[in-house]
């Protein structure tokens, strides 16, 4: 009788463990969930980058160090109960003050990595390209200290391919890791891409041989004005000129063939000095591109206007003075220096 009695409080004592430990489990539960469903700890937006190769101990780890979470033994637990949650990559994520521990964790999981970006402006010349690239955020650098013959084979270009004026100027996406070469690589692609069908359709007659002709010719247009509607203009003059067997005579070009020589103004002397690119001295076009052309300017290269200017200079507003007589064109010239003078006496 004794033993029979013994029983019930036996039951009793077992089911009110296991009210007490389904009341512990819930509440871990509800915590781990409450922690899930917490901000972060940065008060600012903040890059994290997640090593190849992390663990969930070495996630934890970094996340604490970079105290993007609060130190909580609930990290452990969540990423048990979630396991969803734990199949994180490896990358740079850009993290948010407003995200929860479990947003975070499913930007992880998603691979989702932090956009970068780069903006390579038009006119713009190679040696700039390299310049903006070694100080471009999280890009790797592959380049530094190649000269152009190694980048033109790292790009798979032939040897004799130029490289001046061949990438196209644009805003490009990123991720971080993302290597100097393979930017250039895209940029290459889409400038090809572009020139290809833009010489594919060109006007007749052009006196261009090869679409680097027309390149080149962009470049100097580029460089010579800043309104995009009067390129077109520009371009007939320099069409005009090649076609006569005149000198471009295109200061831009003496600029980009002085090099560090240049110290901002363009004397006499440097007009008369014979370099490569010096279109005063040369005939014909430079032997490669001075800029990275626009898209306009590619097209006035493709699409000249049909004028009989010969010469054009600025009209001291910011677009040109354009005639197909010397003569008007020397007072045109003198008309601008006087204003240049007059400026200067204000």
């Amino acid at each position: 009788m004794t033993i029979r009695k013994k029983y019930p409080q036996v039951l009793i004592i077992l089911v009110l463990l296991c009210l007490a430990l389904s009341v512990v489990l819930s509440l871990g539960y509800l915590k781990i969930k409450n922690f899930a469903d917490s901000r972060l700890a940065i008060k600012q937006e903040t890059l994290f980058t997640l090593p190849s190769g992390s663990g969930r101990v070495a996630l934890e780890a970094l996340l604490l160090q970079q105290q993007v979470i609060a130190p909580s033994s609930l990290f452990s637990w969540l990423l048990h109960i979630e396991p969803e949650l734990a199949k994180f990559k490896a990358g740079t994520y850009r993290l948010m003050p407003d995200m929860t521990v479990r947003d975070m964790l499913n930007l992880l999981a998603s691979g989702k990595e932090a956009q970068f970006f780069i903006l390579f402006i038009e006119g713009s010349t190679f040696k700039d390209w390299l310049n903006k690239l070694q100080g471009a955020d999280y890009v790797k650098q592959q380049l530094i200290g190649k000269s152009n013959a190694d980048i033109a084979s790292l790009l798979a270009l032939e040897s004799s391919a130029p490289i001046e004026g061949w990438f196209y100027p644009d805003t490009y996406s990123y991720t971080a890791g993302t290597t100097d070469i393979s930017l250039l690589k895209r940029a290459h692609e889409k400038m090809a891409k572009v020139v290809a069908d833009i010489w594919q359709g060109r006007d007749e007659l052009l006196p261009y041989k090869t679409p680097n002709d027309l390149v080149v010719m962009a470049s100097i247009i580029e460089k010579e004005s800043a309104i995009n509607d009067e390129r077109h203009i520009v371009a007939s003059v320099f069409v005009n000129r090649l076609r006569l067997g005149m000198r471009l005579q295109a200061d831009p070009t003496v600029i980009y063939g002085m090099g560090e020589n240049y110290k901002g103004k363009l004397t006499r002397k440097d007009l008369l000095t014979a370099t490569l690119y010096n279109t005063y001295s040369n005939s014909g076009l430079p032997p490669t591109a001075i800029a990275m052309p626009s898209l306009v300017s590619l097209n006035a290269a493709a699409h000249p206007a049909k004028t009989q200017y010969l010469y054009f200079v600025s009209d001291g507003q910011g677009g040109h003075k354009f005639n197909a007589d010397l003569a008007q064109h020397n007072d045109a010239v003198r008309i601008y220096r006087q204003g240049l003078k007059d400026k200067n006496a204000q």
